[in-house]
């Protein structure tokens, strides 16, 4: 008998652990998983490859989403749809704000809802928050690892590199970051009622500055400070989740 599988990530639609760490490199996903005790590859279908695991003691979920809202929603649905609960988005972003250092972490407590797609399913007044639980979980588990880390609101943005059109700038609003993912998963979770929230490992500067070439390299996230602050994150993204399963168990 064939499994029955959803028709865009190809993942089983039941039996996967309800705790998810997501992030939009399948290779990143591989490296992730690799921390797990038990690590098994569950499916690879276009950019969406999902390992499930365990991290001490705990069943987790790790999955890729790709570039961009629109393809990495499909994943959040799917996986909700297969009975996911909680979700930590753990990725790479510009920093925003002076202080934020490369590879420092930056935990999301709310998103811009700039990501091409959420504004298609209903009103831009509509909210994209992090879980409050998940937003301590991660501090909490950044402050224990070690890792230098912020909170605060990130632009959650479809366009990665600036084109002809003028786009409204959030300089001066006080965003700690800029990213292309997180408010579809906020907006996801908020809808169905689960619990999510991101963490984000800075890899570079705002998005919209045109750096030159000749002089500065250009935009370089394949630096080893930003591969420790990768490092870092992926610990603080399983520890986090063991964290809201630790609190969910003792407030049952």
């Amino acid at each position: 008998m064939t499994q029955d599988l959803l028709p865009i990530t190809r993942i089983p639609r039941t039996g996967l652990p309800e705790r998810a760490v997501v992030v939009g490199d399948p290779a990143r996903a591989a490296a992730v998983a690799a921390l797990l005790d038990g690590a098994e590859e569950v499916s690879y279908h276009r950019e969406y490859r999902v390992f499930s695991g365990s991290w001490k003691g705990l069943p987790v979920v790790v999955a890729s989403h790709g570039v961009g809202g629109p393809g990495a929603i499909l994943l959040f649905q799917e996986l909700a749809d297969a009975g996911v609960r909680t979700f930590l988005r753990f990725g790479t972003a510009g920093a925003m704000k002076p202080g934020i250092g490369d590879g420092d972490l930056v935990i999301a407590e709310a998103a811009v809802r700039d990501d091409g797609v959420t504004r298609q399913l209903l009103p831009p007044e509509y909210p994209a928050v992090a879980a409050p639980e998940a937003v301590l979980a991660l501090q909490r588990a950044a402050r224990e690892t070690g890792a230098p880390h912020h909170r605060g609101i990130v632009w959650t943005r479809a366009a990665f590199q600036p084109g002809l059109i003028p786009l409204f700038s959030y300089d001066g609003a006080g965003l700690a970051a800029i990213e292309m993912e997180l408010s579809a998963l906020l907006v996801t979770a908020s809808l169905r009622g689960l619990v999510a929230g991101g963490v984000l490992v800075i890899d570079g500067a705002n998005a919209d500055e045109l750096v030159d070439a000749e002089t500065t390299g250009g935009y370089d996230p394949h630096r080893e400070v930003v591969a420790a602050g990768v490092e870092r994150g992926s610990i603080v993204s399983l520890e986090a989740l063991r964290l809201l399963a630790e609190a969910e168990e003792l407030t049952a």
